[in-house]
């Protein structure tokens, strides 16, 4: 007993005499003096023990972009090895369908592969930071370790590490879930926060089968995507970034939202619905964009009205006068505007930058086309441009198809004629033929979008009327202004010759006196 006491007695003053020592060795040893000593301490247990050491980090060094290799880690830890750990971690992974499990941090776990064992470590690392302001502040690095004895590094490094990511990839592939993002302000950049993107589960029933569109058209848009999403040893063959750009242009409510949906499905693609209004300047676009994956569209939608991306590019003598006549206007709303340019958009969707990531698609939407500079849209930027259409009858008849179950009805004939003569979006023309009552049938419905278009029609009729009727107003004031112009122009010149008239005569007579 007094053996014992005595062994509890000498390990507490061992404990407490540790912790006085490490207290003075962090409070006055300075920061680049600790760093050098821990240099040389890692190096002697190098020296002194048998074992290997690899990290994996969550971030690249440089902190742009979350590493893949991290991530297929963290699939294959949770799947085969995190039953074994003794604290997990539960949470919804960013692609995962279902709950995962994941170790703690700071918890160890054990696997094997070929007879070799090896231990896996999830690491925690808090950082201190000072800002110019003289500001403290912290944030989180996480990492896995990889440790094992040191004669297995050849096939540790060379079979087990692919073997580990190949199986880690094919998991999250299982588990994957279709994701809608949106970008944070860069106020919230910060790994306890959410990120660059925040994101919630993309369910959107859309297709290309429910599409109103023209079944040939849409056949097109198919086979583009499907060459598209395999052909990667194609575009590394013709030495182009693994991107396509598709510009989605025509008026409001003919689908361009549903298209993006419907492709989103159709490819098993992410969404990245890019707001640039909240993007400060062209260093946080390229930020943003390297934090994309792979597999997913970068939506920007309804660009006509994003920033100043709009007109068409300036001569340098326009530049400095419009500069002149804004900088009063610029001093006011500096700090809010974004200063996203279009030079900055263009390199980060089609320059250097673009390559950075492959099997990605972006599109643009627009409800005026016309609008936007020519530069933004050409071919190699903005690949495909897809024409929505007003409704149609062959568009038609995939909606009454998805609203009504009916691919035949008395009234076809008067809805392609109507349809072909009037202007009416599929939103509308969708809305119309929607059941309002358990007691309406399909019957119901098309007399009801008969008598809709019928009206649209007769509208439209009385605004091109109308629109004639100013017209012609128009052009006989503009006539008259003309005819009193040249009238007037003429007496003024009939009165000229009369005043010369009058003087020639006075001459004259003054002549003849003298």
């Amino acid at each position: 007993m007094l053996e014992t006491v005595t062994i509890w007695g000498i390990t507490s003053k061992t404990v407490s005499t540790f912790m006085v020592i490490w207290a003075v060795y962090s409070q006055y040893i300075p920061r680049h003096i600790r760093s050098q000593l821990e240099i040389y301490f890692y190096k002697l247990l190098g020296w002194l023990s048998f074992y290997v050491h690899i990290k994996f980090t969550e971030h690249t060094d440089e902190g742009l972009k979350r590493s893949e290799n991290y991530d297929h880690i963290r699939n294959y830890l949770s799947t085969n090895t995190a039953a074994r750990a003794q604290r997990l971690k539960a949470n919804e992974s960013k692609n995962s369908k279902s709950l995962v499990l994941s170790m703690d941090d700071h918890e160890e776990v054990e696997d094997v592969f070929n007879g070799v064992k090896v231990k896996w470590h999830s690491n925690l690392k808090e950082i201190q930071t000072q800002s110019n302001y003289g500001r403290n502040t912290s944030y989180e690095r996480r990492y896995f370790t990889l440790t094992f004895h040191r004669r297995h590094r050849g096939m540790i490094i060379e079979s087990y590490i692919t073997h580990v990511l190949r199986e880690g990839k094919a998991i999250g592939v299982r588990n994957r879930e279709r994701k809608l993002y949106t970008n944070n302000s860069s106020s919230e950049w910060y790994p306890w926060m959410s990120g660059k993107w925040s994101n919630v589960p993309f369910h959107h029933p859309a297709t290309f089968d429910t599409l109103a569109m023209d079944p040939e058209k849409k056949e097109r848009i198919k086979k583009d995507l499907v060459k598209f999403s395999k052909g990667k040893d194609y575009y590394k063959k013709v030495g182009k970034p693994w991107k396509r750009g598709y510009l989605l242009f025509g008026p409001p409510g003919t689908g361009k939202s549903t298209m993006i949906s419907a492709i989103s499905n159709f490819l098993d693609y992410d969404v990245y619905d890019l707001e640039l209004t909240t993007v400060m300047d062209n260093s946080e676009l390229k930020k943003l964009l390297l934090d994309t994956q792979g597999k997913s569209i970068v939506v920007i939608e309804d660009i006509d009205c994003s920033l100043d991306l709009t007109g068409q590019r300036k001569t340098k003598k326009e530049e400095d006068e419009e500069e002149d006549k804004e900088k009063k206007k610029e001093k006011k709303e500096d700090e809010k505007k974004s200063k996203v340019t279009l030079s900055g958009l263009l390199n980060s969707i089609d320059g250097l930058w673009s390559a950075c990531s492959d099997e990605k698609i972006v599109i643009f939407t627009t409800n005026f086309v016309d609008k936007l500079d020519p530069a933004l849209i050409r071919r190699g930027r903005m690949d495909n441009h897809i024409e929505m259409s007003y409704c149609r009858f062959e568009a038609f008849k995939v909606l009454a198809k998805n609203y009504l179950e009916i691919e035949s009805h008395e009234l076809y004939g008067d809805i392609k004629r109507l349809l072909e003569e009037t202007d009416m979006s599929p939103a509308d023309v969708a809305e119309t033929l929607m059941p309002k009552s358990d007691e309406e049938d399909a019957d119901v419905c098309i007399k009801r979008l008969v008598k809709t278009v019928e009206e649209e029609k007769e509208k439209a009729r009385k605004v091109a009327e109308e629109e004639e009727k100013n017209k012609a107003e128009k052009e006989e004031k503009r006539k008259n202004k003309k005819e009193e112009e040249a009238e007037k122009k003429k007496e003024e010149e009939e009165e000229k010759k009369v005043k010369g008239s009058e003087e020639n005569g006075d001459l004259s007579e003054k002549n003849g006196t003298n």
